[in-house]
């Protein structure tokens, strides 16, 4: 018999006393003590702060030398990890390999609960080993009950090759018995239906993420002000975008912004960089290169 661990120490496995009586609630009593709750997350993650902008230096660093971001997880932990890797490539032309995340159970896990998966630490390894994972790539676990032995396999074995690890939680870290260079704690207290970390927990969870990848792209040449500069027009919706942003920052007319977006093969950065400058695609691109991917260096003294 598999050996069970008693959890109820854990934060996020504590009973909430605002939402003990919660199923005698009336529904808009509900809705507002759900709100009231999701109001205390952006508190929690601001006494993280230090500990995130360790954790995005250390992925930030990992881009620059051809290292990548690595997220692992169970549940809706290795949900949300997925989803913030696939929205990377859309919204900053970045490869696709470049972030991607890894979840428990496989691609099955994405749809649908695939429940053991999480248990078995062996099982974290494989996945790093599989998915490749190299020293000069960032493992970043989550686990926002800190203890799923499916992510405490892929920290130690991410460690074990050299790789950089980053572990966030949304528990105390003392007596989890994990090592990473990273220890995010986000502490958003018991939820209110207990246990449920796919409320709070859950919310915070895409909330860090966001912040270390789109920390992590500005530092890394994808953004000009605060424009979404490095995007390909790939559907109508960007290639409006992409027209706007060229108009904004040249000048040009909505009509010459988008045929100067079409001559620029629908490349936002090489697009802006040849009105400003004068210059061929090619030679746009010689400029970008030049400058390590940032085009206000490209263009300007």
């Amino acid at each position: 018999m598999q050996k069970i661990l008693n959890r109820s120490g854990i934060l996020t496995e504590k009973v909430n006393p605002k939402s003990e009586m919660i199923d005698t609630f009336s529904t808009d009593r509900i809705l507002r003590l759900i709100n009231e709750e999701d109001g205390t997350i952006h508190l929690a993650i601001l006494k993280a702060i230090p500990q995130i902008v360790q954790a995005t230096e250390l992925v930030i660093r990992a881009f620059k030398t051809g290292g990548r971001l690595r997220y692992i997880g169970a549940g809706t932990s290795g949900r949300l990890g997925v989803l913030d890797a696939s929205e990377c490539p859309p919204t900053y032309s970045v490869p696709k390999d470049l972030v991607q995340g890894m979840i428990a159970g496989g691609w099955i896990a994405l749809r649908q609960s695939v429940e053991g998966a999480e248990d078995y630490p062996e099982k974290g390894a494989e996945d790093c080993q599989a998915n490749g994972l190299q020293p000069t790539d960032v493992l970043m676990g989550i686990a926002t009950g800190g203890t799923t032995p499916y992510v405490h396999g892929a920290i130690q074995y991410a460690r074990s090759i050299g790789c950089k690890t980053i572990f966030l939680t949304c528990t105390p870290k003392e007596g989890l018995g994990v090592v990473a260079d990273v220890i995010i704690e986000v502490l958003v207290g018991p939820e209110l239906v207990t246990g449920s970390t796919r409320m709070k927990a859950g919310t915070a969870t895409k909330m860090v993420l966001n912040m270390i990848t789109t920390t992590a792209m500005i530092k890394n040449g994808k953004v000009y002000g605060n424009y979404m500069i490095d995007h390909q027009a790939i559907n109508t919706k960007l290639v409006d975008r992409g027209t706007r942003i060229i108009s904004e920052l040249t000048g040009l007319s909505y009509q010459d912004a988008y045929d100067a977006l079409i001559k620029a093969d629908k490349h936002v950065k090489e697009a802006v960089v040849m009105v400003k400058k004068g210059v061929s695609l090619e030679e746009a691109r010689r400029l970008i290169t030049e400058h390590d991917g940032f085009v206000r260096f490209a263009f300007e003294r």
